[in-house]
């Protein structure tokens, strides 16, 4: 079972994720490059899937920014905890930056979920956006899956440090890291 969601199951995960939906797309990749890379899988396919479901997903963003506008951004953004004050900040950032904005938007949690949207905002032209939302996302796309490919490469390693740690130990670095993420989080809002 595992086996045949595995590669589909990246790409529906990056597509939603891409879409606005804030969603650990990243993690999923991540998993399913590791996967392929064990189980001898093509990571080609795991890459195709994965920028398939980014080209899809930003598009689909975009189409919500440009259509909809900040109005539709306000109104359904609350629905996850964004506030106007945050769309106001990462629109700044966006119009600063331009394209490259774009660009690095991909490898900025939460920015990642909302660059396309703010590019159709912004009103960006449609193929500047088509090629730059591409070359970003593609090179995102292979950072995580490199990543996952060095995790799947060492299996037997990570087999051997959770023995040696057990279970107990992966939760408390789980905890110290949600810990810090959270501390991270809060200090970010008081700016």
């Amino acid at each position: 079972m595992v086996d045949a969601v595995t590669i589909p199951g990246a790409g529906a995960a990056i597509l939603i994720q891409s879409a606005g939906v804030p969603f650990p797309g990243e993690l999923v990749l991540f998993a399913a490059a590791a996967w392929a890379t064990a189980r001898d899988a093509p990571l080609g396919l795991v890459v195709a899937a994965a920028f398939i479901g980014a080209i899809a997903g930003s598009d689909a963003a975009y189409v919500l920014g440009h259509r909809g506008g900040r109005p539709f951004i306000e109104r359904f953004g609350a629905m996850f905890r964004v506030r106007p004050e945050h769309l106001a900040r990462a629109e700044l950032v966006f119009a600063r930056q331009g394209d490259l904005g774009l660009l690095i938007t991909h490898f900025v949690l939460g920015l990642r979920t909302w660059g396309s949207i703010l590019a159709g905002m912004a009103g960006m032209p449609f193929w500047r956006f088509q090629l730059l939302s591409a070359a970003g996302g593609f090179l995102w796309i292979a950072v995580i899956v490199t990543l996952g490919y060095l995790a799947g490469e060492n299996v037997a390693l990570f087999d051997t440090i959770l023995h040696a740690i057990g279970i107990g130990g992966v939760v408390f670095i789980a905890v110290i890291a949600a810990f810090l993420v959270v501390v991270q989080e809060r200090a970010s809002r008081r700016r």
